[in-house]
């Protein structure tokens, strides 16, 4: 498959200019890829928040646990969200993601919806689908 540059160029850009990433689908159990892609972009400087209504009010990774998208989006300015949730929950996240004004909806590897993408897009944010989060920061950005 060919490189897209301008898509790959909008990536870098992306994640170079964010700073809090919300992550619907995230996991407590730190084997879970959602905890793990978490992790490791606090790691590397980025705020998460995380987003999951079964682990509402904890706190992980240091940070407290939201109920879902909307409530995260009027505590913190989110640039990126981060989702992990099955593709059928897609159009629900691209349309809070919107109204929350975020920036980019990434949807992670295996996570594929055109139409939520098209609706995303429509509202001017960056739609990643099928890529993890993690392995595109690590190949922009290891050699920092």
């Amino acid at each position: 498959m060919p490189t897209d540059t301008t898509r790959s160029d909008a990536i870098t850009a992306c994640l170079a200019h964010s700073r809090t990433i919300a992550v619907p689908g995230f996991s407590a159990n730190p084997e879970r890829p959602s905890h793990q892609v978490a992790a490791y972009m606090q790691q590397h400087g980025y705020r998460i928040v995380p987003v999951n209504p079964g682990l509402a009010g904890q706190t992980l990774l240091g940070e407290l646990v939201y109920p879902d998208l909307l409530t995260a989006g009027q505590a913190h300015t989110i640039d990126i969200v981060d989702c992990f949730r099955q593709a059928s929950y897609m159009p629900e996240l691209a349309q809070q993601a919107i109204q929350i004004a975020a920036r980019c909806l990434w949807m992670q590897s295996g996570i594929i919806h055109p139409q939520a993408a098209a609706t995303a897009r429509a509202a001017g944010l960056l739609v990643v689908m099928d890529l993890c989060l993690k392995i595109e920061h690590r190949k922009r950005f290891s050699q920092l």
